[in-house]
């Protein structure tokens, strides 16, 4: 996780929308960063959550496919025909393997060929708390999220 002004004021921002929570929201966002303000002890908490999350969906994503895979999907009536039922493996098993071995070759060219290609450039600027950038904007993921913000008047 690179520690610029852009990942910065963007942890500030993101982890201040719980502070709206009532009651336990100002603990809460003090718990996160781990202090008083976005700190190193934030980015330790951050990178930490951003390691076990993706073992933690693989984990849960297992065990749904191991309860598909004993009880079938294509029987929402609860009746017990095997007629009517259409087998997980391997037709299932092939297209999810084929999409997942796409989406990581094409994360993987991304990554290896245009590394910064989405990112931003005031993010190779050191975190820097009492510089704002002046131009600040969401990443294009997180556009649906600003326009709903923008929407309503007293909130930006």
């Amino acid at each position: 996780l690179p520690w610029g002004q852009m990942s910065f004021w963007g942890a500030t921002v993101i982890t201040n929308l719980l502070s709206a929570a009532p009651y336990v929201g100002t603990d809460l966002v003090q718990w996160i960063w781990g202090g008083f303000s976005v700190d190193n002890a934030t980015l330790t908490r951050f990178f930490s959550f951003h390691f076990i999350l993706p073992f933690i969906i693989a984990g849960a994503s297992m065990i749904h496919l191991l309860f598909l895979h004993q009880t079938g999907s294509s029987n929402p009536t609860g009746l017990n025909q095997n007629l009517d039922k259409v087998p997980f493996h391997p037709y299932f098993s092939y297209k999810d393997a084929l999409g997942f071995a796409i989406m990581i070759g094409a994360l993987a060219s991304l990554s290896t060929f245009t590394p910064n290609l989405l990112g931003d450039p005031d993010n190779f600027t050191p975190a820097n708390p009492l510089v704002t950038p002046p131009h600040i904007k969401p990443e294009w993921y997180f556009l649906f999220a600003y326009a709903i913000l923008r929407s309503i008047p007293n909130k930006l």
